[in-house]
């Protein structure tokens, strides 16, 4: 029989950023060798990986089903109190878009208001945002198996009945798993008794965290790197089996073979599944413009008021003879500018562009002079947001913008690095707190920095370490299988030694996966409506608030990103009084 029998509606990417170790592009490549139809993501709390899921997904013809294995606390999500630590477990899978909207907004809380060593929501919030989405029962630190495990078993129906009704019927499923834990087998019988009174249906899932069996070690060393332990300290985290990877049909039908209907039931959840991340129309923030006048008329009356003030250098330049264009040039490439972004529709972007410009200007918060292709656009120098003339320095405004390659205009802004924040509050209060947030960025495992961690985890020396760290060539980017043709040692040293073939063994399964999350050193999104309605929110440990999605994410579902650069060249100190532009 075929892997189309089967859908894997429990996987943990390494956006799980502890246990995950899936690899998004490899998840798509087995999903698609396995002919399976669909395949979610249920990372632990988050929806960092959403996105690019969905991409890669459609990319290979599979798919995507959304979805998080929530954290629910025991009592509320404003518990802080000693014994409130250990929330069950809850994976919640989006039906439509209702459901991913009500996810969004569920996931968000549970960093913003919840988070407690864990980002946690309460039932009170999920019964109010329920709509749209399909429960499992998760593994076993779900409600209903962890009462089941301590043999209660009124408990755990009482539990399933209260998780329905917070669903409805026909909305919760109670998971069913095996992975060769003896508490797993303890308790399935009971499932399946539970399932049977109270017409609950099953579900087999796996829970898969990587890719093989084969991956188990370095899931394991990738634990003990996110947890600073090593291999060798008997506390460091590790899976009891080696079972947690994606399987195919044949190998679940092999364990789950007497319950058949419920590897069925992945199929008919993932039929039910269907979402569409389809990029958001009418992104730009409301901008006030003076009465009787329009956007696009008050941005061509800024913009040409602005190039009246620029005009007097030009036309000193011409009566010295520099001036490379006639003034009747810069009127014509004035004048088809302003109509081409008002109708590409982004005068509203300019003004607000030059709106926060003006602000730090006025503010004398340095700024820099303009950077990218945006200097090549006259309606930008003549709003003061670049200081480029780009007809005499000969740029050209359509690698800035150009109606044959839809997509946002992008100019970035320098500006004092220790003042930058002034813009960007300056920002939020204009267009709302809950309108306007910094965003996430992930940082990977490079190829030198995994060799050293899986090195640190392996217990070897350091100082062999680092000489086999230091024989990947000092190339951007470079991947390890690259390193290993580019530099013949590093290939005889993997080749002759068992140790460091374990090591890049290892190091090759864990390259490139995402590692820890920070804050973005520019970026900002701002939108026209509360972004918690759009985009999950992530708060960090400084209690920085940033969006789950990084800037590439943003941009795909079409959100306005503005990049605020810090520059220290524009921030010179002069003692204790203000700082001026160097």
């Amino acid at each position: 029989m075929a892997s189309s029998n089967f859908v894997h509606l429990h996987l943990h990417t390494d956006y799980s950023l502890l246990d995950g170790a899936c690899d998004v592009p490899k998840v798509m490549e087995r999903a698609a060798e396995l002919k399976m139809p669909a395949v979610a993501v249920t990372d632990h709390g988050n929806l960092f990986a959403a996105v690019k899921f969905y991409d890669e997904a459609l990319n290979r013809g599979v798919k995507p089903i959304i979805g998080c294995e929530t954290y629910v606390a025991s009592t509320n999500r404003f518990d802080r109190s000693p014994d409130s630590d250990r929330p069950n477990h809850l994976v919640l899978l989006c039906e439509n878009e209702r459901g991913y909207s009500n996810l969004v907004k569920l996931a968000s809380a549970a960093y913003v208001e919840g988070y407690y060593y864990k980002p946690r929501i309460d039932k009170d919030l999920l019964a109010r945002h329920a709509d749209g989405l399909i429960g499992l029962s998760a593994c076993l630190r779900g409600e209903v198996a962890q009462a089941l495990s301590a043999e209660r078993y009124e408990t755990a129906r009482q539990s399933a009945y209260d998780l329905r009704d917070i669903f409805g019927k026909g909305n919760f499923y109670l998971e069913i798993q095996d992975q060769g834990i003896a508490q797993e087998r303890k308790i399935n019988p009971q499932l399946v008794r539970l399932a049977r009174e109270t017409g609950i249906p099953l579900v087999a899932t796996n829970d898969c965290h990587y890719l093989s069996q084969t991956d188990s070690r370095a899931q394991e060393v990738l634990m003990c790197i996110q947890t600073g332990k090593t291999l060798s300290d008997p506390a460091h985290m590790k899976f009891p089996t080696d079972q947690f990877y994606f399987k195919s049909y044949e190998e679940m039908a092999a364990v789950f073979g007497e319950i058949p209907e419920a590897l069925e039931r992945t199929l008919e959840i993932a039929e039910r599944a269907n979402v569409h991340l389809e990029k958001k129309q009418n992104v730009f923030p409301h901008f006030e413009v003076p009465a009787g006048e329009t956007l696009e008329s008050f941005f061509e009356r800024v913009t040409r008021e602005g190039f009246a003030l620029r005009r007097e250098k030009l036309e000193r330049l011409r009566g010295e003879g520099r001036l490379r264009h006639g003034l009747e040039e810069y009127e014509e490439r004035l004048t088809r500018e302003i109509e081409l972004i008002k109708q590409m529709r982004y005068a509203g972007y300019f003004l607000i562009v030059w709106d926060f410009i003006r602000f730090a200007r006025e503010s004398c918060i340095p700024v820099g002079p303009g950077r990218g292709s945006a200097a090549g656009s006259l309606v930008s120098y003549s709003l003061h947001i670049t200081d480029i003339d780009p007809l005499q320095s000969g740029l050209f405004f359509e690698r800035f913008l150009n109606p044959e390659r839809i997509s946002f205009p992008d100019i970035d802004i320098d500006f004092c690095m220790r003042r930058r924040g002034e813009v960007i509050n300056y920002v939020t209060e204009k267009y709302g707190r809950e309108n306007v947030s910094q965003i996430i960025t992930f940082g990977t495992m490079g190829a030198k920095a995994v060799l050293r961690d899986a090195g640190r985890v392996l217990d070897m020396p350091f100082a062999e370490v680092d000489r086999i760290a230091k024989l990947v060539p000092n190339v951007l980017n470079i991947k390890l299988a690259e390193a290993l043709k580019q530099s013949p040692e590093f290939g005889q040293l993997r080749d002759k030694e068992p140790r460091v073939r374990e090591l890049v063994e290892i190091a090759l399964r864990l390259e490139g996966l995402a590692r820890h999350a920070s804050t973005h050193a520019a970026g900002v999104v701002i939108s026209p409506t509360p972004l918690q309605e759009v985009v999950p929110l992530y708060k960090s440990s400084r209690d920085e608030i940033t969006t789950q999605y990084s800037m590439e994410d943003l941009e795909k579902i079409g959100l306005l990103k503005m990049d605020f650069l810090g520059l220290g060249t524009l921030t010179v100190s002069t003692g204790p009084g203000p700082f001026r532009a160097a």
